[in-house]
């Protein structure tokens, strides 16, 4: 068991430092499996549907399967720390993205719709899992920590979509429609995800930064603010709007009629003008 007592200041950033390579990892993983889902989702269920008029459902099911994921990931890290909490959400984004390829295999549209419900877990489970990285940071690194966790989605973000012909292609081969490709490298990644942060984030910097904070002699300054008030509720409110706008472009390859990929990027038009040359 770990000696709480025992861990210096200097211990302690040894500890924040690994915790951050190990949250590096598991975001760049996340933001693949996220990235190159959510690309040809709506296309995919397009596809099954034979129609254009259902393109928002998919998006609408992994946003409220991602709610309701933030909820449980979160309640299960408060109670047993990052570790068990992660690992599970993205464990679950993992079978949720396994789930739409069965689906897509035996064209079943309702088994489509719940795993892209359970897909969504792997959306809430990534953005929480940045806030690891920020658990044994001070208060002067703190927002550093999260902007580093936050540029390694970035990077696995980027590279999902550009997978996506490749990944199409190797579905093929393996017998099931082309846009299942890439809900193969999400359900990979989420499962690496989970893995690796269970495994490797030891100690658990939720659980150790908790216990350090017990110990502290009592001070009336702290820290910073810990009250929730109008600017959380703002906040709320301004994050609601913004995702009312990402589900609506998380949409828009479903209408396009050209390279799925180069409408994503809003090129499609460009496309079409090169095929006319």
């Amino acid at each position: 068991m770990h000696t709480v007592g025992k861990v210096t200041e200097a211990e302690r950033d040894r500890v924040q430092q690994r915790t951050l390579r190990v949250v590096m990892l598991g975001q760049v993983l996340g933001g693949a499996g996220l990235a190159a889902g959510v690309t040809v989702g709506a296309l995919l269920a397009e596809q099954m549907m034979h129609t254009k008029g259902l393109a928002g459902v998919p998006a609408a099911l992994f946003t409220l399967g991602s709610a309701l994921a933030a909820y449980l990931v979160g309640r299960i890290s408060q109670r047993s720390g990052r570790r068990l909490g992660l690992g599970l959400g993205f464990a679950a984004g993992g079978l949720g993205a396994a789930g739409v390829v069965l689906a897509a295999a035996l064209d079943n549209v309702p088994l489509l719709f719940v795993a892209l419900f359970v897909y969504g877990a792997g959306t809430a489970t990534n953005l929480q899992a940045r806030y690891a990285g920020a658990d044994l940071a001070t208060a002067a690194t703190r927002g550093r920590a999260v902007s580093v966790a936050l540029v390694s989605t970035t990077l696995g973000a980027v590279a999902g979509p550009n997978l996506v012909e490749p990944l199409g292609g190797l579905a093929r081969h393996l017998g099931l429609p082309a846009l299942a490709g890439p809900f193969l490298l999400a359900a990979v990644a989420y499962l690496t995800a989970g893995i690796v942060l269970f495994t490797m984030l030891r100690p658990d910097p939720l659980l150790l930064a908790r216990a350090l904070e017990a110990q502290r002699p009592v001070s009336a300054e702290g820290e910073g603010p810990t009250r929730t008030g109008r600017t959380a509720y703002a906040g709320a409110a301004v994050m609601v709007i913004t995702q009312t706008r990402n589900t609506e472009i998380l949409t828009l390859p479903a209408g396009c009629h050209g390279s799925y990929l180069a409408c994503w990027y809003g090129w499609d038009t460009v496309a079409r003008r090169k095929r006319h040359r």
